[in-house]
C-alpha cells in the first residue's frame, strides 16, 4: 500500500489536503497546487475560503497571481468542510499552537483537526503534522485518535512530522527553498512523508523518529530565543557603560568563526519565538527537569517593551518634558519588518506601557490600519512632516522598507530607535536627536 501510494505521489496524481491555511498551510497549499497537485484547503475562517475561491491572497509572501492561477486551473479550491479530505491521499495539518493563559502548550487546535479528520480517514491515507509542538506529540496526541478504530499506522495508514520553518517577510528563501526535515512513525510513514516532500520542496533531511523531528523545531526557535535575550541583556549593559552595542555588533561579527550576530529590540513577537520555547520547557518540568537558560531568555525578552518605555522617559526627562501627557508617535507596529502580522508584537506592549504611564500616544504602520490598546481601537495617523514636529518623540519599533526615513529623521523633535536605522556619524547634524536602544 505504501509502495503505491509512493507511487501516485511521485506521478503526482495524489490528491492533497492542507488543514489550516494560514502563514503555513497557504504557502505549501500553494506550492502543492503549483507541481500540478489537486489540493483542498481546509480553513474555518470563511473570510479565508471566500477570498482563496476569488483568487486572492492575504498573506504577503504569497503572491496573488500565484493564488489566482492554481484557482484557475482548478489545482486548488478552499473550504470549511472536512468531508473533502475523503478524496485526499495525503494531508498535512498547520493549525496554530499558542500558549494557554498559564503558558503551557495549547494543543487544542491540533486536537480538533485530528478528531475531526478522523471521521474521513481511509486505508492508504498519509497523514503529517507541520505544527510547532513539544517532542512527544505526534505519537502521544495524533496517533492514538487516528488508530480508535483499529486502523494501523504504517500498514493501514501512514504518519509523520515535517516541522514548518517559514519566515515571514523573507524574500531570500521560501517554501521550496527552505530544507524540510521529515521523519514518521514507522519507516514505510517516514518514506512515503519523505516522498511527498520531495515534489515540492528543493532538499529533503531526514531524521529518525517524530520526536527528532519536533524537536529539530522546538530547538531552533529556542536557539534564537536565547540568542536574542543575550544581545538584548548586552544592549542594557552596553547602554549603562555608554557602549555603542550597534557598534559592538557589527565589530564582533567580522569574526569569521564562532561569532554568529543576533540583534536586540523592543521585544520578540510572532508566533513562534515567544512560545515554542515554552513548549519544551513544559515538556521538560514533566520529566522534572528546569529549563534555566529558556526561562532566563523569556524573562529578559519580555522585560524589553518595559526598558522601551523607561529611555523614552528617561530621554524626555533630560529634556525637561514628563512622560506623562507627552505626544507619542509610535512607528511600526507589527513584531517585525515587512509583515502585517501583529500577534505578541511587542510594539502592542509598548503602547499600553506609554498610555498607562499618562502619555498620549499614535501610531503609523503602513501594513496595519488600526490596532487595540486595552479595549480601545486606534486607527493609524498619516505620516507627515506635521505629525511629526507635534510629537514630542518617536519611537521606531519596526523598521519597514519603505518607510519615509528622511522625513522622520528631519522633521522629528526626538527619535527613539530600537532598531538602528538610523546610522548616523558623529558629525551627523541630526545625531543629538537620535537615541539607539
Amino acid at each position: 500500500m505504501s509502495a503505491a501510494l509512493i507511487k501516485k505521489i511521485r506521478k503526482r496524481s495524489a490528491r492533497v489536503g492542507v488543514i489550516g491555511l494560514g502563514y503555513v498551510g497557504l504557502p505549501l497549499a500553494v506550492e502543492f497546487a503549483k507541481q500540478g497537485f489537486k489540493t483542498v484547503g481546509i480553513d474555518s475562517d470563511p473570510k479565508r475560503v471566500r477570498a482563496i475561491q476569488a483568487g486572492r491572497s492575504y498573506i504577503g509572501d504569497v503572491p496573488k497571481r500565484d493564488v489566482a492561477w492554481v484557482v484557475q486551473k482548478k489545482c486548488f479550491r478552499a473550504t470549511a468542510q472536512y468531508r473533502a479530505l475523503r478524496e485526499t491521499d495525503a494531508v498535512v495539518i498547520c493549525v496554530p499552537t499558542p500558549l494557554t493563559k498559564t503558558r503551557e502548550p495549547d494543543v487544542s487546535h491540533i486536537l480538533a483537526a485530528a478528531n475531526a479528520l478522523v471521521k474521513h480517514l481511509h486505508r492508504g491515507q498519509l497523514i503529517v503534522l507541520e505544527s510547532t509542538t513539544y517532542p512527544g506529540t505526534t505519537e502521544e496526541v495524533i496517533l492514538p485518535i487516528l488508530a480508535a478504530d483499529g486502523l494501523r499506522v504504517g500498514k493501514d495508514f501512514y504518519l509523520g512530522f515535517s516541522p514548518e520553518r517559514v519566515d515571514p517577510g523573507n524574500r531570500r528563501f521560501s517554501t521550496r527553498t527552505i530544507p524540510k526535515v521529515v521523519s514518521g512513525v514507522t519507516a514505510a510513514c517516514r518514506q512515503t512523508a519523505r516522498s511527498l516532500y520531495e515534489q515540492v520542496v528543493d532538499t529533503v533531511v531526514e531524521v529518525s523518529s517524530p520526536k527528532s523531528a519536533e524537536m529539530v523545531k522546538i530547538w531552533e526557535n529556542t536557539f534564537r530565543a536565547i540568542n536574542i535575550g543575550l544581545a538584548n541583556e548586552m544592549a542594557v549593559i552596553c547602554d549603562q557603560l555608554g557602549i555603542d552595542v550597534w557598534e559592538v555588533i557589527e565589530a564582533a561579527k567580522t569574526k569569521p568563526f564562532g561569532f554568529m550576530p543576533f540583534y536586540p529590540g523592543p521585544g520578540i513577537g510572532g508566533h513562534c519565538i515567544p512560545s515554542d520555547p515554552m513548549y519544551l520547557a513544559w515538556k521538560s518540568r514533566l520529566h522534572g527537569l528546569e529549563a534555566r537558560f529558556i526561562e532566563l531568555a523569556t524573562q529578559v525578552n519580555s522585560s524589553m517593551p518595559e526598558y522601551v518605555v523607561k529611555k523614552v522617559a528617561g530621554t524626555l526627562k533630560h529634556r525637561k518634558k514628563p512622560l506623562k501627557n507627552a505626544k507619542i508617535l509610535l512607528i511600526g507596529m507589527t513584531y517585525k519588518r515587512n509583515v502585517s502580522d501583529l500577534r505578541d508584537s511587542p510594539a502592542l506592549d509598548v503602547a499600553r506601557l506609554l498610555k498607562e504611564r499618562g502619555a498620549k500616544v499614535h501610531f503609523y504602520d503602513p501594513l496595519i490600519s488600526s490596532i487595540e490598546i486595552d479595549g480601545v481601537r486606534q486607527k493609524s495617523v498619516k505620516l507627515s512632516a506635521g505629525q511629526l514636529k507635534r510629537s514630542d518623540a518617536v519611537v521606531l519599533l519596526a523598521n519597514h522598507t519603505g518607510l519615509d526615513y528622511p522625513l522622520i529623521l528631519k522633521e522629528a523633535k526626538l527619535i527613539v530607535d530600537t532598531r538602528n536605522q538610523f546610522r548616523l556619524g558623529r558629525s551627523s547634524k541630526f545625531i543629538s536627536k537620535v537615541v539607539k536602544l
